[in-house]
């Protein structure tokens, strides 16, 4: 079944708005281990915003689950401060400096030497290598030739899509890339704008996903729905 990684980072923007500690980002990330999600994802960026390096060090002595750090590894602090901590996962993302959020999946033909090279650094220390990529067959082609363990298929797209009422156009070239990705031995994550309402149809069509990675749709159900009960309901959208 797909496993369900829970992005905390809008936790920590809501930490640091006040400048203390409440909510507890610690508390917060046992807490949703507790009430069944399989992993936490953070994404630190270099200017600390929500997620700071500090927290990914207190977050590597207490998880249970998987730990997947996502980020930017052009950024040398971002490298040094994964291999520091060697999670279960590393998942690269190729951000601009101060980019609000992330917006495409890499171009692998163009920088498949540049891939190969970084993703050999984390597989040397043990670390899980994914890789965020858009839903285009070619890109997937490419991805495999980098050495990554799966792709992240980049899905902002199928959300938008879905959201307008175009179910069998939003999902059809995430069908074919995944396909791709199987016969060529990669694992596939997903993730960026999933929620409620289009996880279960992404997931019924691509059932061989190895894990969704939700931030934002999750805190925000939360708000109103609790977040043991709101980790449930994503649960369940998975294995229907």
């Amino acid at each position: 079944m797909t496993r369900l990684s829970v992005n905390i980072n809008k936790i920590a923007t809501l930490r640091n708005s006040r400048g203390g500690d409440n909510p507890n980002l610690l508390q917060v990330a046992k807490d949703c281990e507790r009430f069944g999600a399989e992993g936490i994802t953070v994404h630190p960026r270099p200017d600390e915003r929500h997620i700071r390096y500090e927290d990914v060090y207190d977050l590597k002595e207490i998880l249970t689950t998987e730990f997947n750090i996502e980020g930017n590894p052009k950024e040398q602090k971002f490298v040094d401060l994964v291999l520091a901590n060697k999670p279960t996962q590393v998942t690269l993302v190729p951000d601009a400096l101060n980019q609000l959020t992330s917006d495409h999946g890499w171009d692998t033909i163009k920088e498949l030497n540049y891939l190969k090279e970084t993703i050999s650094v984390f597989k040397n220390a043990g670390i899980r290598v994914s890789i965020f990529v858009d839903p285009s067959v070619e890109m997937v082609k490419a991805a495999a030739k980098t050495g990554t363990d799966r792709i992240e298929l980049y899905t902002e797209s199928y959300a938008k899509e879905f959201a307008a009422g175009e179910k069998e156009t939003a999902i059809a070239p995430f069908i074919l890339a995944a396909a791709a990705a199987k016969e060529l031995g990669l694992g596939i994550n997903a993730g960026h704008d999933l929620d409620r309402n289009n996880l279960a149809y992404l997931i019924k069509a691509i059932p061989y996903i190895d894990e969704v990675s939700i931030g934002h749709a999750l805190v925000c159900d939360a708000l109103y729905l609790g977040l043991e009960n709101t980790i449930q309901l994503y649960k369940r959208a998975l294995a229907n």
